[in-house]
């Protein structure tokens, strides 16, 4: 079973849409506190989130509970090999990455990512989604000639997205769109869904 983690999540229906890949996947959710929303059962059942209870879901205070109770950090404090840090960052293609059985598929919050100190102590377990990143989208678009390097144009969504806010462009996926992403390629490895 592969384990999706996400540290300190923001959006209530980032989560939520995640929960559900990872029902229909067969896949373990981890969230990492602190969290910015209820999991209380009134709070799901408003959010009309009825496969919850179907969810294989652990919820951890912290960062170094998680780390404690899964095992995955030696006496150095290095992460096990097993754990694929997605980041912005990364200088590994997530598909260039070996996913097996048991992995562990680690993503930030949704404003600020992964801490830096985490990615920087563990530099060669972090994966990125190849995008067009924030500088070549502003270039393409011919912002900084436009409107300056400040110009309010240039605004910073919830998600940590760049967004012209006349067009709604941006340059990064939303973290449900990355998990699903990365989660599907580690399933195709495993021989996930295939015919026999």
């Amino acid at each position: 079973m592969l384990n999706v983690v996400l540290v300190e999540p923001e959006i209530p229906a980032n989560t939520g849409n995640i929960g559900r890949t990872c029902v229909l996947t067969g896949t373990r959710l981890h969230l990492v506190g602190p969290l910015s929303f209820s999991l209380d059962d009134e709070a799901v059942r408003r959010a009309g989130l009825g496969y919850w209870a179907s969810l294989d879901v652990r919820v951890y205070d912290s960062w170094s509970a998680f780390v404690e109770q899964n095992g995955l950090a030696d006496t150095d404090g290095k992460l096990a090999s097993t754990t694929h840090l997605l980041t912005k960052s990364g200088r590994r293609i997530y598909s260039d990455a070996t996913y097996s059985d048991g992995d562990w598929l680690v993503f930030g919050k949704e404003s600020s990512g992964l801490p830096q100190g985490l990615l920087e102590a563990n530099e060669g377990l972090c994966e990125r989604i190849p995008m067009l990143g924030d500088d070549v989208l502003v270039n393409a678009e011919g912002w900084h000639t436009r409107f300056g390097e400040n110009h309010p144009e240039l605004k910073r969504d919830i998600c940590g997205n760049f967004v012209d806010e006349r067009a709604g462009t941006i340059a990064s996926l939303n973290l449900s769109n990355a998990v699903a992403i990365v989660l599907f390629e580690a399933l195709r490895q495993q021989g996930f869904g295939a015919c026999h």
